[in-house]
């Protein structure tokens, strides 16, 4: 995908998408056709985790920089999962999302690794500072400075 605009990426990452999605994402095609930049995925929990037969909303906002820029992406909606790395606004430390993000990485390999989190969790639980941290933070979860380590929750 080396040479493409933005857009042309974004493009093809959203067909992509719409046609070949992983298991148990789909992205709002309506959404991303009227704004390239923003995007609605819908996501069920994994079969045999703790999220089984949940369903979540993540929100992908992407600069004109993309893919050089990580996108902005959060959970958004009604169902927030309850999880160690996902605060109760939304917002997910996942290091692939900010200080470990390449150009390499898409959306759908960002929904993988937000899917093989939340799998991975052995017990619903928000993070300890999630009271603190959603009155203090900033609206955009890039503009956090995540300390991260492999906790393997």
């Amino acid at each position: 995908m080396a040479g493409m605009s933005p857009s042309e990426r974004l493009q093809k990452e959203l067909m992509s998408l719409i046609k070949e999605p992983p298991p148990g994402v789909s992205v709002d095609s309506n959404i991303a056709e009227q704004n390239l930049l923003h995007w609605i995925i819908n996501m069920e929990g994994a079969a045999g985790t703790l999220y089984e037969g949940e369903h979540f909303q993540l929100q992908f906002k992407f600069s004109k920089k993309y893919p050089f820029d990580s996108p902005e992406v959060t959970f958004v909606g009604t169902n927030i999962p309850v999880h160690p790395h996902v605060y109760s606004n939304g917002h997910i430390c996942l290091s692939i999302l900010t200080d470990d993000w390449s150009p390499a990485l898409s959306v759908q390999s960002v929904c993988l690794s937000i899917v093989s989190m939340l799998s991975s969790c052995k017990e619903k639980q928000r993070p300890p500072d999630n009271a603190f941290y959603v009155k203090t933070c900033h609206k955009n979860p890039k503009k956090t400075k995540w300390w991260y380590h492999d906790d393997s929750v």
